[in-house]
Formats: C-alpha cells, structure tokens, sequence
C-alpha cells in the first residue's frame, strides 16, 4: 500500500519533491549533537561543506539512520526588487522573474520555458555522434547580473539587485556563543549507542585535515558519555562492594579461610554472568542489573551457610572409613537437592508467560528470562 501510494506522485504539483520512504528511526534515536563554527569560511560556505561533504561521509557510517542540519543556509543566487527603480526603467515584475528563470537550465517554476528543458543536442561525424553538454556559466551574482532582460535593451543588473545570499531561517543553531551549524546523529532501532558514536567520531577524525579553520565540538549532546560514566560507576562500585563484604565477613567471623571462599565464589559467578550475558548478546539493563545484585546476595549466603555446615560435619565425629571427600560431597548434596527443587518451581511459574501473544508477550518473554537468570538459585555456585 505505501508502495501504491509512492507511485501517485505525478498529482503532485511540479514544485514539490517526491515522496520517499524512511528509514526506521529508534525512539531515542539522537546519538550525537556536532557543532560547527568558524570566523572562516562563511555559514553559507560552511553549510555547503556540512551537506556535500560531512553529512554523506556520517551517512555511512553503520548504524546512522539519518543527519540532520540545523541551521543550514543554502547558497542561493538572489534579486531583489525595488518596485520604484523597476518603474522608472519600465520593466514589469514578470519580465525580472521570466529573465532569472529562464537564465537557469532547469527552473522550478512550471509558466516559464525553462521548467521544460529540451535535450542538449548531438553532432553527427563521419565515425561517431558527440553529444552537447551544456555547463551553467551563471555561477556568481555578477554573472547573473549580466543577462538581458526579454525584451528590453536593459541588464538585470541595472533594474535590480543580485546578491549572493540564504533563505530565510524558521529557526538557528547556536554553537557556543554565536550561530553555526549542528548535524544531529540519529540511529537505527537496534544500532548500539556506544558503536555509533565511536564511529562517527572516528568519521569526524578523518575529515578533520579538509576542515581546516572549522571548529568541531562533539560535545553538545553526547548520550554515551552517560553508558560510559555509568558503566564506570558500576564497576566501582562492584569493586567496592566486594571488599566492603569481604572485610565485613571477616570482622562477623573472623575466619579468613571463609572470607576468601566467599570473595572467590562470588567474582567467579559475576565473571560466569557476564560472560553469559556475552555469549547470549543481552544487553545490561535494570533488570538483569537488579538479577545480579539479587543472585550476588543469595551467592554470598549461600557461601557462608555451606562453609560453616561443612566445618560442623568435619568436626563432628565421623564413621570409620569415610573420608573428608565423601562428607563434603554428601553435604553439598543434601543442601543442593532443595534447592533444585525451588529452581524448577521457579521455572515452572514463569512458563505461561512465554506463551502471551502480542507485544505484550515480548515484554514479558524478556522479563522472565531477566527473572530466571536473577533466581536465587540460577547463579549459585555449586549448581
């Protein structure tokens, strides 16, 4: 249907663009705001730099689904009229408009004959046909200024003023303390934020050489600053949380021994976690967050219940014949076998949800994977 709707464009009036389909685009799809600034080149010379060179280099960058500029003034040849001096030289509006018009190869406006180009042409020889390229000799003000006006012994020059200048701004974009252009990154649903903006950057870096004079700040809006800090702030305090446990287990207990079974099971869990969070390609989030934290506890406690159980076996009297071995084993087997028992209950409740239809049911299939991966009994050490 969008495709039949696409094919219908020939109703639309000639000054209007076709319509295009686009890209998907992430609900938080701004990765990255880049302000560019400079005394030298102009913000016409610099908007034209940011839409044929920087914008189709971040364009293909993996992961972007679009660039946007604000603040973009688009090099545009105009003239201005004064109705009084155009009186006096007794040319009419429409002559100043058909003269520009038509001074172009291709104009937009349909009443004029430019909005009809013919073909360049061709020359014949003995051998070969050569075709006519027509090239716009009319690239500055003072070109345009030199075309007749139809039908008068005038040049637009003399009736009016053409300048070099932009179209008028709805809006602009400030960069530091004075007017620049910004290039909004945005990304596709399932592109990774971090990726992205690592690329773009590495992008930026390249250009740098050909942006001479251009000041380029990446820091305006930069959301992977926040991952970053975060991520960092996470590893802290994870390390600070495991020697807080340790030292106050040695302080409660006053057993070494048991204090480094506690600290070796529970960085050896949390190193099993993520690497499983790798193989799978989970993404950390508050809920596999708050699973960690949750199966970091019970791993602590279960730790120290099965240390001190082991310790009250061993120093009771034993039977003849049976070894140290067999007793710790029989004892993780005890305490293990109850707890296998709430693992499969666990299991067992979470397993009508997987069966919820609609978007709904995606929601709750990824809840309870996060829930049985963060059970209790999912990372404990002996299972």
């Amino acid at each position: 249907m969008v495709q039949e709707k696409l094919t219908q464009a020939h109703g639309l009036p000639n000054v209007s663009k076709a319509p295009t389909m686009l890209q998907p685009v992430s609900s938080t799809s701004r990765v990255l705001k880049i302000g560019l600034r400079s005394d030298e080149p102009s913000l016409i010379e610099l908007s034209v730099l940011a839409r044929w060179n920087v914008r189709p280099r971040l364009m293909g960058v993996p992961g972007v689904d679009n660039v946007s500029i604000w603040g973009q003034r688009k090099r545009q040849l105009q003239v201005h009229v004064d109705p009084d001096r155009i009186k006096e030289a007794d040319v009419s509006l429409r002559d100043v408009v058909a003269t520009t018009g038509n001074a172009l190869w291709v104009s937009p406006l349909s009443f004029l004959d430019a909005a009809y180009p013919g073909t360049g042409g061709f020359i014949d020889t003995p051998n070969q046909r050569l075709g006519v390229r027509h090239v716009l000799p009319i690239v500055s003000p003072e070109g345009l200024s030199k075309v007749a006006i139809e039908g008068k012994d005038l040049r637009l020059g003399e009736v009016v003023e053409v300048v070099e200048s932009h179209q008028p701004l709805i809006g602009d974009a400030i960069v530091g303390n004075d007017s620049g252009i910004m290039l909004v990154v945005e990304k596709f649903p399932w592109a990774n934020t971090l990726e992205v903006t690592q690329d773009v950057e590495k992008a930026l870096a390249d250009l740098r050489p050909g942006l001479k004079d251009i000041e380029i700040d990446t820091e305006i809006f930069r959301p992977a600053s926040f991952i970053e800090d975060a991520v960092d702030n996470l590893n802290t305090a994870v390390t600070i949380g495991i020697v807080l446990a340790a030292l106050t287990l040695f302080l409660f207990f006053l057993d070494w021994r048991m204090t480094l079974i506690v600290v070796i099971s529970t960085a050896t869990s949390l190193m099993v976690v993520w690497f499983v969070l790798f193989l799978t390609g989970t993404r950390l989030d508050i809920l596999v967050l708050a699973g960690i934290l949750t199966a970091a506890g019970v791993i602590v406690h279960d730790a120290v219940l099965d240390t001190r159980t082991v310790r009250w076996y061993l120093s009771a009297e034993r039977p003849e014949g049976r070894s140290v071995w067999a007793i710790i084993i029989e004892t993780a087997t005890r305490m293990r076998s109850a707890m296998a028992s709430a693992t499969l209950v666990v299991l067992l409740l979470v397993l009508p949800f997987f069966f919820v239809p609609g978007a709904l049911g995606a929601f709750l299939d990824s809840v309870c994977i996060t829930r049985s991966r963060s059970s209790p009994h999912w990372s404990s050490p002996c299972c």
